[in-house]
């Protein structure tokens, strides 16, 4: 591996641990690179969610001392709902074959811009007409964690939006709860994707490497940043990404 891809995978680490700590969606940047170096898409995203687990872990332990129960859940119940479906969602991308991967990703990046673009008008039209219990919230995770496993793609993003959705709180209140759930769901990824020898591990130690400088980095600017900032910078990369997938998998 020449120095310029080792910078590219490195930057594209700091960028996805940064991303993450701040609103979610790492994987929009640490995808890109490494389908840019030549990795096929079911192997760039396995290798993509390892090298984003430190720093994930990072971000999450900056936050800990904001962690607490989400719509009256413990976050600890939720963290082990996350990690189960994890592990189902790792596992069926180890049977999905590349071809439909590619196909499918770009739909599940749209799915996550338009959540996030729209939940907040729809969690207030929703708390005006109907009572949303913990069994909703629950279930909810379980999805979250199945995605996060598969895809990862974000997982944050939606996270964000499913917990506006349904516990009701803003963005910057969700960035403890978020970055744990993210963490959890890349830890149960890891240990399939390892397993099965997914991970092109050339590729990704330097990007982990720069995913816990960029994860920690980001969870410290993130305490400073608006809310408005925050949904602003989210929107944008998920509307940007969701077009490239678009262009790459049917342009």
């Amino acid at each position: 591996m020449d120095v310029t891809t080792l910078a590219l995978v490195a930057l594209a680490g700091v960028a996805g641990g940064a991303m993450n700590a701040l609103a979610g969606g790492g994987t929009f940047a640490t995808l890109p690179a490494l389908l840019a170096v030549g990795v096929p898409a079911n192997i760039a995203n396995a290798t993509s969610n390892v090298a984003l687990l430190p720093g994930a872990a990072t971000s999450a332990w900056a936050f800990r001392g904001e962690l607490g129960p989400v719509g009256g859940v413990d976050h600890r119940l939720l963290a082990a709902i996350t990690f189960v479906g994890g592990l189902v969602g790792s596992w069926l991308l180890v049977v999905t074959p590349g071809r439909t991967f590619d196909a499918i990703v770009p739909w599940l990046v749209l799915y996550a811009f338009v959540v996030l673009a729209f939940g907040r008008g729809a969690s207030a039209w929703l708390a005006k007409r109907v009572t949303i219990g913990t069994r909703t919230l629950l279930v909810a995770q379980a999805l979250l964690g199945v995605y996060g496993g598969y895809f990862g793609g974000g997982v944050g993003l939606m996270t964000t939006a499913t917990y506006g959705l349904l516990a009701s709180i803003t963005p910057r209140a969700m960035f403890a709860p978020r970055t744990l759930m993210l963490a959890v769901a890349n830890a149960a990824a890891a240990v399939v994707f390892v397993g099965f020898g997914m991970v092109e591990w050339r590729y990704c130690v330097p990007m982990l490497v720069g995913a816990v400088v960029g994860g920690w980095g980001g969870a410290l600017v993130g305490r400073r940043l608006p809310e408005r900032a925050v949904r602003v910078w989210t929107l944008a990369v998920t509307g940007v990404t969701a077009a490239v997938f678009f262009w790459r998998a049917y342009g």
